[in-house]
């Protein structure tokens, strides 16, 4: 089966960029605006809306295989790429790998993604979004070709020796906490709220206080309304670094604070994503590494995951090596080919890492149905319900294709 035509078509993506050392320098909100001015460069407001480009990829037979090039919320920081807008990138796309793909057989997706992911124009790398999207076109495109699902297709192609089977949700809940964590517990979500604590004052407190406050709040809430005695969530809360800021990132007093948060969350797993951010990749390894250290000397049942500095393919696997945090969550836009983020996800699956297939808020429908296959290709520990902050489309989404992947799977059986 051959490619016989690329389409490119702008989109939009289901949430905005945000200009995230503008907030972390106290942005304030005007409703769903910030107010300020922009300090990341390409940014025209602290807030706009994400744009992705869908690649449509026309196979010989006729069917339509397609990806979406989309880039993270807090696009330009922590190490990524700079702002993903679709006018800049259409016609690299249409000029530089249109002609390279036309007339490419279908038989190998780690072929061609690998060559792709590593291609470079003018000397360069092509930019994380566009190398996200175009692999995921190929993906489709080999599973189309072999009618197989692309879950079908990682599993074959990687080896992975994993059982297709449903692999735990994480919703997000974006800045309404309360609300949006009310739905999570009428759907059951298996991980819960990410929570959106990217303000030391206004939502962490100067002394960690109001996330305590909320996490009690959450504790309660699902006790209170759970349907069954056997739901039994994880709470998976993003700070953004936050921790770090208001104890000075010292790694005794983050640990004493975990430890309050710990028996805040009781009976319920706690995690704790982005603890702190102290500016670059080895020293953020180093201060996730200490404090997992830390931790666990201490018996303190808190799980870190890592995210800020940890980008890459590499970076997910120095941050492994050096068990910087008890989960990884492999930002699938940040790693760009979606065979990065297979390896990334099975390196941690096997060094005894929790692989967290994750992502962003500001990705498409197309990404999050790749991405979870994907996820259950690589038997990861939990997958991100994208895109969105609303939490029932993404849910809705992610939970949906899994069940039909599994459906497919099990009809051949």
């Amino acid at each position: 089966m051959k490619i016989v035509d690329l389409v490119c078509a702008e989109g939009k993506t289901g949430f905005y960029f945000d200009d995230q050392k503008a907030i972390k320098m106290g942005a304030k909100h005007d409703g769903l605006f910030y107010i300020g001015e922009p300090q990341l460069d390409g940014f025209t407001a602290i807030r706009q809306a994400g744009e992705s480009i869908s690649v449509l990829l026309i196979l010989e037979d006729g069917q339509i295989a397609h990806g979406d090039c989309a880039a993270v919320q807090y696009s330009g920081a922590g190490g990524r790429d700079p702002l993903f807008l679709a006018k800049d990138f259409i016609p690299v796309i249409e000029n530089e790998i249109k002609p390279l793909l036309v007339g490419r057989e279908l038989t190998s997706f780690k072929e061609l993604a690998e060559e792709f992911d590593h291609l470079e124009v003018n000397g360069k790398r092509l930019h994380t979004a566009i190398r996200y999207g175009i692999t995921q076109a190929l993906l489709d495109a080999v599973a189309k070709a072999k009618k197989l699902t692309m879950a079908e297709v990682v599993k074959e192609e990687y080896n992975t020796g994993v059982e297709l089977k449903r692999v735990p949700i994480f919703t997000q809940s974006g800045d309404d906490r309360y609300v949006n964590a009310d739905k999570m517990i009428i759907k059951g979500a298996d991980v819960l709220p990410h929570g959106l604590f990217n303000n030391v004052e206004e939502k962490l407190g100067k002394n960690g206080e109001l996330l305590k406050e909320y996490v009690e709040w959450l504790r309660d809430r699902v006790n209170q309304y759970k349907t069954s005695e056997d739901y039994n969530p994880i709470f998976h809360i993003d700070v953004y670094g936050t921790i770090g800021e208001a104890f000075n990132n010292d790694t005794k007093a983050m640990a004493d604070y975990l430890a309050d948060l710990e028996q805040a969350a009781k009976p319920y797993q706690l995690r704790i994503e982005g603890p702190m951010d102290v500016g670059s990749r080895q020293a953020q390894m180093e201060a996730m590494r200490d404090l997992r250290a830390e931790l666990d000397a201490r018996g303190i049942n808190v799980e870190l995951v890592a995210d800020e500095w940890c980008n890459t393919l590499e970076d997910v696997k120095y941050f492994v090596d050096n068990k910087a945090g008890h989960m990884i969550q492999v930002k699938t836009p940040d790693l760009g080919g979606v065979n990065n983020t297979i390896e990334a996800l099975l390196y941690c699956k096997n060094n005894g890492v929790g692989a967290y297939s994750g992502g962003t808020c500001n990705e498409t429908s197309r990404s999050a149905e790749v991405c979870t296959n994907i996820a259950m290709a690589c038997g990861a520990k939990q997958a991100l319900a994208k895109p969105g902050m609303g939490v029932d489309e993404g849910y809705m989404i992610v939970n949906n294709e899994m069940n039909r992947v599994l459906a497919l799977v099990n009809r051949r059986k």
